[in-house]
């Protein structure tokens, strides 16, 4: 705290200064029947010290005519201060090394999962690849184009038009309207699963190479619908009957990876499935 002195005390103070200014050296020259020992001697020099401060700052106020500014010393204070700040920075130096450590470990775990799922994904679609290949060789021939449907205004009345022909038992008459939505409408949303009804549809009849193309091309790329699922157990039985039983297990294996909620009939066919074809457990 600050505290200013009055000029009409400054006399008094000056006076009392002069007399502890004179009396000091008296009491050192003073003879004692002890010498002072060294810590009476440390605590005489700081009080001249502070009795010549204080003259000066006396002194000075008398030649101004201002008041006296008497300012306590707060080095030790400001220098406490200072090493809180100090050491509350280097926690926060350790915290934030500790944050970057810990980011560092996240990021590389996440490059190593995210490797590992591209090689994932790139055996399968390998696997497909293989299986669609194998398929495709052991095809025949078909004998004419299939017979184009009706025509339709757009993608929708297509597909729906193929669907009423699958519901209604027509099962020549949705194969070649799914045919043709394939043809047709190769991008269209509900392409894959116009592949799927066109493989039942070729399945009916017994044509599983083919039939087994066309599920291929529906689960290309594992699509999370509903009629997935069942895709898969489709093209395991084809495969089954092509007398390829290791891809009919691998395609199983995947299945239970891919779609391990899918409805309890679907799972029990595809249980079926995998003792038909003799797979490992």
């Amino acid at each position: 705290m600050v505290r200013r002195m009055p000029a009409r005390r400054l006399g008094l103070v000056a006076t009392a200064l002069t007399l502890v200014l004179v009396a000091l050296p008296a009491l050192g020259q003073t003879s004692m029947d002890d010498p002072l020992d060294a810590r009476d001697a440390k605590r005489v020099d700081r009080m001249e010290k502070v009795v010549r401060e204080l003259r000066a700052i006396v002194f000075q106020a008398q030649k101004s005519g201002s008041p006296v500014v008497v300012q306590p010393a707060d080095t030790e204070t400001r220098m406490g201060e200072l090493a809180n700040r100090i050491g509350d920075l280097e926690q926060s130096l350790t915290k934030l090394n500790g944050a970057l450590e810990t980011t560092t470990h996240d990021l590389d775990v996440a490059r190593r999962e995210n490797a590992a799922l591209g090689a994932q994904v790139k055996s399968l679609s390998d696997r497909l690849a293989v299986a669609e290949k194998a398929t495709q060789a052991t095809a025949p021939q078909p004998d004419a184009a299939p017979v184009a449907p009706p025509p339709a205004a757009n993608s929708a009345e297509a597909f729906a038009r193929a669907k009423q022909m699958l519901q209604g038992g027509d099962y020549d008459g949705a194969e070649q309207a799914f045919a043709g939505f394939v043809a047709t409408y190769p991008d269209a949303p509900r392409a894959p699963e116009a592949r799927y009804w066109w493989g039942k549809t070729l399945s009916v009849r017994g044509a599983h190479a083919q039939a087994a193309t066309a599920y291929i091309g529906a689960i290309r790329g594992w699509p999370q619908t509903s009629w997935a699922p069942d895709a898969v157990v489709e093209l395991s039985r084809s495969l089954i009957a092509l007398k390829k039983p290791t891809e009919a297990c691998q395609t199983l294996a995947e299945f239970a990876k891919r779609y391990p909620k899918a409805p309890p009939t679907v799972i029990a066919r595809a249980a079926a499935a995998r003792s038909q074809a003799k797979c490992a457990a």
